[in-house]
């Protein structure tokens, strides 16, 4: 996929799955996705052999909650993230700061640590630093800002979850993930939320942040108004 943008500066992002990556690189305006590609591809992968001056690195993990800034305590994290999802013994937890949300993520990327590190060791900014490798589901949080429809929807399916952030304006509705067998399920609990919530697919765009295959663009295309990506 190529699309036309309005800078001029390089970009790249870097996705990484259990299963592989999707690099995103923008530079002079063209942007060029990667699609799906397995893990053993990074070392010969050109993209990677270069350096940017924006890089971004995100994990499909399903360990995160989002915490209100006001009821967060750093020495809590790992007790929060407890409560809503199972820690083994090597989790290690960190959090990020959500300010347009006013809210603090709480995350683990230790399900997709290994290739994680490999990218971020590998692909550097122009200046030759390291980029913070964060959750794919921040980064999603991100693109709430740069959507201009008033609801918003942003999804990304992987390893079998979908992650899904949905919201009203400036107000977050949902920002979960699911455990789904197949894109029929992810689906199904798009949905779902999107009954629950009380609104109209009819009106409104969703943004899939994953590749997806001409028939699953299609199956989207008869319910909501347009299927776009990030």
């Amino acid at each position: 996929m190529q699309e036309t943008g309005n800078s001029g500066i390089s970009r790249i992002s870097v996705q990484v799955s259990l299963g592989g990556y999707i690099s995103r690189t923008e530079s002079d305006g063209v942007s060029v996705s990667s699609g799906w590609m397995s893990a053993d591809r990074f070392f010969t992968d050109p993209q990677f052999q270069k350096r940017y001056d924006e890089v971004r690195i995100s994990v499909f993990t399903p360990k995160f909650t989002l915490v209100p800034e006001h009821f967060f305590e750093p020495l809590s994290a790992k007790a929060l993230l407890s409560e809503v999802t199972d820690l083994g013994d090597r989790d290690y937890v960190a959090f990020d700061t959500v300010p347009e949300l006013k809210s603090v993520l709480v995350y683990s990327n230790t399900i997709g640590e290994s290739l994680s590190r490999v990218v971020a060791g590998t692909v550097l900014r122009s200046d030759g630093e390291t980029a913070e490798v964060l959750p794919e589901i921040r980064y999603m949080l991100a693109a709430l800002q740069d959507i201009p429809e008033y609801n918003k929807v942003v999804a990304s399916f992987a390893d079998g979850y979908l992650y899904l952030v949905i919201a009203q304006g400036r107000s977050l509705l949902l920002c979960n993930s699911f455990k789904v067998p197949d894109f029929v399920t992810a689906e199904y609990f798009i949905f779902l939320a999107m009954k629950k919530l009380q609104l109209n697919l009819e009106m409104t765009v969703v943004y899939f942040r994953t590749p997806l295959s001409p028939g699953e663009e299609m199956s989207l295309y008869r319910y909501f108004k347009a299927v776009d990506y990030l």
